[in-house]
């Protein structure tokens, strides 16, 4: 009887065997969840999912923070395709809940270009889905709520945000000892309550956060995200730092740092920090109040306990807010008696934000001149010295802003004649700019540079009389001219254009004074040699900087 159920029992057993991969694969990562192409990883609360990407997502809707381990706020889908887990087609992922991390890293890779994250608190990594398991039920993953049966009212389009806010804004918040930790996350929840009610979104304000204390941290730049909804989960990842309340410093690096193309930073749109300030700062703030104005930033500093009268002792410049602001106005300024009950102070805030008439800073030296080349291509300069000169005219090009509402360009050539080069009008892009320059033949003739001076302004300079940028003329010269250059170049000056002279090798240095605007010694320049025109390129730039900040006092 024994040895009649065994041979029973050993296939019951082995065909048991054979169904538990079936089973584990049914009970453990089961059918894969459908989800959309903007389900991010904190949408899967679940240490190990199996998911199933759409195919045909757009690479513009994805937004990935890191390489192999993603920040969990990254598209699930698009951290797909960057790893090479899926093609565009879509198809089954495996998702891996990770613990948090610093410095999420920015790589391209498979047509996606991840961005940098300097902290998150959960991640997560992907592999290849079960091949199998294509096969889906139920509903994507989405936040949308179900339908009711009733018509729905149109709303908003929440994505493209508040278009009448277009603006690139920093908050530079105080995480110093000054604040402490609880005030510092009062101070979050009340900048997470501004970006709200800003409007953020892909055609409303962005906005980055920088922290400063000791040393200046930037949080997540303009670029890193579009909605308010990934704004305020940002912010609440941002940990508190510590140390001396260094704002001058932070301000500084915000100015020169914060504000790029690469970073998410938009042609012709206001640039802004407010800087939030527990108390004074440590160290001083002159400078960097100056450098902001120069690069064309709205500074506000939002203030909170304000030192009272027995602090005063103890604070390094009693008007560093003064110092700090972009014009010393009340506009400029806000104040905060406390971090309590600061509901009531959103509203006032945001519409000075979203004032953008009152921007004053945002008109800079390098987005709000005209900048006319009036270059030599006399017999004396020769064929390799005039593309030196041309390389020096391309030098002063590449560091402005150029655009149909920023920064023009043009260039005269001149012998005994005049031939202009390009217009102010006729290239909108810097890129262009420097390939026309780059290609421009030599004329070889005479010298008539008063001539060529009087050609200018009325040629090219007569067409954009009523442009609101302000008007120079670089003149760039090897030798002596042939008829007058003193009437010319006043009657230039007269008529609101700022004459740099540059001078090399036989260029009288008579000459050049009288054509220079005053003060003559800022701008007039020589160089022996056509290789020194090189050196002399931050010179003029600053000349010009310099010239046009004047112009707005």
């Amino acid at each position: 009887m024994a040895a009649a159920w065994i041979p029973a029992l050993c296939l019951g057993v082995c065909l048991l065997l054979l169904l538990l991969p079936v089973l584990a694969s049914s009970q453990g990562a089961g059918v894969p969840i459908a989800i959309t192409c903007l389900t991010r990883g904190l949408d899967i609360r679940k240490e190990k999912a199996d998911v199933l990407c759409p195919g045909g997502c757009s690479l513009e809707e994805f937004s990935v923070f890191g390489n192999v381990v993603y920040a969990s706020v990254s598209s699930i889908c698009g951290a797909a395709m960057h790893r090479g887990v899926i093609s565009t087609s879509g198809g089954p992922v495996r998702i891996y809940s990770l613990p948090g991390r610093e410095n999420y890293s920015s790589v391209e890779a498979n047509g996606i270009q991840s961005q940098m994250l300097t902290r998150w608190s959960t991640s997560f990594t992907v592999t290849e889905g079960k091949s199998a398991a294509q096969e889906v039920t139920g509903q994507a993953v989405s936040t949308a709520r179900p339908s009711t049966g009733k018509r729905q009212k149109k709303t908003p389009d929440k994505k493209a945000g508040n278009k009448d806010c277009k603006a690139d804004i920093a908050f530079m918040i105080d995480g110093s000892f000054n604040i402490g930790q609880r005030r510092f996350n009062l101070q979050k929840n009340f900048i997470g309550k501004v970006a709200l009610m800003l409007g953020i979104g892909t055609e409303g304000p962005h906005v980055g956060i920088v922290q400063a204390s000791e040393h200046p941290k930037i949080e997540f730049y303009l670029k890193n995200f579009t909605s308010a909804k990934d704004v305020l989960l940002a912010i609440k990842e941002v940990g508190f730092r510590g140390g001396n309340s260094n704002t001058g410093k932070a301000l500084k690096y915000t100015a020169e740092k914060f504000f790029t193309p690469e970073t998410g930073m938009r042609k012709g749109l206001p640039k802004v920090v407010v800087v939030f300030i527990d108390g004074w700062p440590s160290d001083d703030v002159e400078e960097a109040g100056i450098v902001a104005r120069e690069f064309g930033v709205n500074v506000f500093v939002v203030s909170v306990n304000k030192p009272i009268p027995e602090e005063l002792g103890m604070v390094k410049d009693v008007a560093f807010i003064d110092k700090m602001v972009c014009r010393n106005t009340d506009f400029f300024t806000y104040h905060m008696p406390n971090w309590f009950s600061t509901t009531k102070y959103v509203k006032p805030l945001v519409q000075k934000l979203c004032t953008h008439e009152q921007m004053l800073c945002s008109k800079t030296c390098y987005n709000s001149v005209n900048i006319a080349f009036l270059i030599d291509g006399s017999s004396s300069v020769g064929e390799s010295n005039f593309q030196l000169e041309l390389q020096f005219a391309a030098n002063i090009v590449k560091m402005f802003e150029v655009s149909d509402i920023g920064a023009k360009i043009a260039a005269v050539q001149f012998t005994y004649d005049q031939r202009i080069e390009f217009n102010f009008n006729d290239y909108n892009v810097k890129e262009n700019i420097l390939e026309v320059i780059s290609n421009i033949r030599y004329m070889s003739g005479g010298t008539a540079t008063g001539e060529a001076i009087a050609f200018t302004m009325r040629s090219v300079f007569g067409p954009v009389r009523d442009s609101p940028n302000k008007n120079f003329l670089v003149v760039v010269t090897d030798g002596q001219s042939y008829d007058d250059v003193l009437g010319p170049a006043a009657a230039a000056q007269d008529a609101g254009i700022t004459i740099f002279s540059v001078g090399v090798a036989w260029a009288p240095l008579d000459d050049l004074k009288d054509m220079a605007s005053k003060p003559k010694e800022e701008h007039s320049f020589f160089t022996k040699e056509f290789t020194g025109l090189e050196a002399l390129v931050p010179d003029v730039i600053r000349g010009i900087c310099s010239d046009f900040v004047a112009s707005q006092q």
